[in-house]
This record gives structure tokens, sequence and C-alpha cells, in this order.
């Protein structure tokens, strides 16, 4: 099926879409020496993409796995060399987030229902085969990957967890939680409870019905005070490697908070993008920036990781301070405390740590001297939640761009943002929305930028638009 067509500049500034009647890529800002061009309009809530060898590019939609208007259907596009997108596959069990290209195969995760899960297209015959269905989900955050490495040729991916700052609350269930109430956080190694338990209200029950909740444990269900919570290998928080296949799976890292954007660089390091914590609720934490961290694991032998490297998740902030520090006490909401008794050694500092509430999504690493900036890392940044989580003014323009990243020296600069100054979420002008993913095309010449499109937020909730999402073109004069 056809579902795309050729257009011109000025169809583009008058479209029928009233949440994002215009696109224009004046609007969006490049270095001097670039220029960037709409290649794909029309998308609804994409969430990531991969080129095969010969340059088709495949495009996962997310479909309605959180608000949306109206309800769609997830799926994954194909677009072809000659222009043509059409329909690869739809999902109907749950959304797809992100996806790889490897040897004739498409590689996919999946998030939806109590668990997420890393399925496998025969890209000549459609032919679906489920390799992971056990990784624990059905709460607040994403899964992350699949990648391959080019050091040991092994398939990596991830999952965020379950609740937002450690404990499942009431704000989970206008997400998740009302689907999935047994949903809750499962550590990757044993660990040791403090028994400091969250008291909150209970949406299930009339106002001012309150509930106790415990780390680890599901809405309601309080913990005990030594407790120990057995690690499993399919935890929430997770790295994990297996072989292309899905056989031997391995936990490499724990304790990352939403690994949605994995990266391998040329000599075959992993780097892996995570969110803040969030400064909202009975377990409100300030002043967390992004981050992005090493998982030094990666270079260590298949088969040979008897315990993973932990990355703080919920107990340390990316500044390496306990989230109970006073430079992370929040403004509104209740300070957190400490859920971990004795925790596991940090395996921090990040690579690099970006403003709070940016949204750190999908990156890639230019491997290329056609498009410059060789090793750089570029990483999308979604764009802030705030003030949906977070009541600082300062947080409301966070994000909304393309980040250019140097892993060593832990420095980075915009590359690809709007020119208007107004918050983009909330505008109806041309250009970028909310970036998901960019990825370098297979010939290394252009940058191609997902634009999720858009979605309001405020401070009660959040709402995202069908047709508004679009695939932006950086190359190279």
């Amino acid at each position: 099926m056809k579902i795309g067509v050729q257009t011109t500049k000025d169809k583009l500034r008058k479209l029928p879409t009233t949440a994002r009647p215009t696109i224009d890529a004046d609007q969006v800002y490049v270095p001097d020496g670039y220029e960037v061009e709409a290649v794909v309009a029309g998308l609804s809530f994409p969430t990531g993409m991969t080129f095969a060898d010969d340059g088709t590019l495949f495009i996962n939609e997310g479909g309605s796995t959180w608000p949306t208007r109206p309800a769609m259907i997830p799926r994954i596009l194909r677009l072809g060399q000659d222009g043509n997108l059409d329909v690869f596959a739809e999902e109907n069990l749950g959304g797809p987030r992100g996806l790889a290209y490897r040897d004739g195969f498409l590689y996919v995760t999946l998030k939806g229902g109590y668990f997420a899960r890393v399925v496998r297209y025969d890209t000549a015959t459609g032919e679906r085969t489920v390799l992971h269905d056990k990784i624990p989900s059905g709460g607040w955050h994403e899964p992350g990957g699949p990648l391959f490495s080019p050091h040991d040729g092994l398939m990596y991916f991830a999952h965020g967890s379950v609740s937002q700052n450690g404990v499942a609350l009431p704000q989970g269930f206008t997400v998740d939680l009302a689907k999935n109430p047994e949903a809750h956080d499962v550590p990757g190694q044993d660990v040791t409870l403090t028994g400091n338990n969250i008291f909150s209200r209970n949406p299930l029950m009339p106002y001012p019905y309150l509930t106790e909740t415990g780390a680890y444990k599901p809405f309601g269900t309080p913990a005990k005070e030594d407790e120990v919570i057995k690690g499993e290998l399919w935890c929430t928080t997770g790295v994990w490697r297996s072989k292309p296949d899905g056989s031997e799976p391995e936990l490499i890292a724990w304790g990352i908070r939403n690994p949605y954007g994995m990266a391998f660089s040329e000599d075959g390091e992993l780097y892996v993008s995570d969110n803040d914590m969030e400064e909202k609720g009975e377990r409100a934490i300030a002043m967390d920036p992004d981050r992005i961290w090493h998982i030094k694991n990666a270079k260590i032998p298949h088969g040979s990781v008897t315990v993973p490297d932990w990355y703080g998740f919920p107990d340390i902030a990316a500044t390496g301070l306990p989230v109970w520090h006073e430079k992370h006490l929040p403004e509104k909401g209740k300070p957190a405390e400490q859920l971990i008794k004795d925790p596991p050694e940090w395996a921090g500092p990040a690579v690099y740590l970006e403003k709070p509430h940016s949204c750190m999504t999908k990156m890639d690493f230019c491997k290329s001297d056609e498009f410059g900036h060789r090793g750089k890392l570029f990483i999308s940044e979604w764009g802030t939640m705030a003030p949906f989580n977070s009541p600082r003014e300062e947080d409301l323009s966070n994000g909304f761009r393309v980040m250019m990243v140097d892993v060593e020296t832990g420095e980075g600069e915009p590359f690809l943002y709007n020119r208007h100054p107004e918050p983009k979420s909330e505008s109806t002008i041309g250009g970028i929305q909310r970036p998901v993913d960019c990825q370098f095309s297979p010939d290394g010449k252009s940058l191609y930028v997902l634009d999720f499109g858009v979605a309001q937020v405020d401070t009660g909730h959040m709402m995202a638009y069908a047709h508004t999402g679009v695939l932006w073109k950086v190359t190279k004069k």
C-alpha cells in the first residue's frame, strides 16, 4: 500500500492537520555548511528507525500505548529507495520502540502489557519470531535497543523502570499501572530494603483513602526493613545481550532508569542515554541531570559477567550524590528517602550530563568523514515534560533539539534546533517539535532525524497527536 506522496514546500505550509498545520525546514537551524529538509510528513507517534544495507528505512509508529488523539495501531513502516512508503507489519499486542537491521532480519523491541518483547522479522517473507518475552514492563518507562555490537556481533537491548522514582505511585495510573496493577520493579542483583515505604493516595478508592507502597513491590504493597529481594536475570532498569537468535541472554548492567537510546562507537564501546528522576509526588527528586552512561561490561567476553554493574537507580542521582542529598531536595513533593540498604558499588560517573528534563532519547555515532564530526555522538532530545514532572520554570524549554557530544571530554553542543524561541510542543510553528531518534544513512552522508510530533504537556497530563510526526534529513552541502 502506498501511503506517501511527494509534495512541495508550499503545500507543507498549508497542512490539514490542525495540531501541526505547517512544516517549514527554514525554521530549523543547522550549522553553516549543512541543509535540512522534510522527507516524510504525517507520521503517527514515531519512536525509532533503522536502515537496511541497501538504504531502505524502517520506521516504528508506537501506536496508542500512551494518551493519544486519536487511537492508532502500532506498526512498522518501510520507506524504499524509490520513495514509496508502505506498512511492513502491524503489532497489535504492544508498541514498537526500537529496531535494528541485520543480515536480512529486522529486530524490534516492543512495549505493552506486563512484559516487553524483542521480536525478529524476516524482511523477505514477513515471518515473525519472538526472541525474548520475559522482560518486566507494564509501567512508566521504555525498552531500549536493539542494536548489534561491532565488537562481538551480539544483540544488545535494555528496559527502563516500572516506577517513576523507585516506588510505584498514583501518577503511574495515568499511564500504565491501571492496566497492569501488579507491575513492579525487579532488581538485577540481591538487595536489602530499608523499609522506607511511601504513603500515598489510592486512586482505586474514594479520596482521601491512603495506601503504603515499598520499593520493588506492586502499588499498595509495603516492604519490610531488612527484607531481601532476590536479583533476577530479567529485571527492570537492565541492559542485556544475547546471540542474534535470542539464545544465551546475559545481564550486563542495571539501575538505569530509562535506557531508551543505545549506540556503539566505532571501537565497540557501548553508550546508553538515561532520563532524570522527577521532581513530583511522594518521592520527589530535584535537579537530577539527564545523562549518558558508558556500559563498560559490553567489552567483557560474553558469558563472563558474574555481577552486573549498577548505575544508581533508585537511590543515586546522575551527580553521584544520594537522592536525599540537599542538592536534590524538591521544591514540590515529598523528599526521597533511602530504599536500598548497603547498595552495590556505583558504576558511574556519566560521560555526559545534560539539563534535567531534556529527555534524551535515541542516538548514533558519526562513523564517516563524509558528514563531518566523525567520532561524535549525535543524540535526540525529545524535550521537557515540565510542568507535568517539574515545578521549575527553567525546565520548560529544555530539550527539543539534537546534540553533538564528545564522549571523551564530556562536552556537548547543539547541532539542530528551532530558530523560533517559543516552547515547541505548544506552538504551531513549522520547525522541529520533539526529536526522538537520529540515525546516519549507510553511506554516512546524511543524518536523518525522526520527529515524534506534537505532544502537549500540562501540570496534570500529556496528550500526543497523530499525523504530526515528521522525518527530517540533514546533509552536508
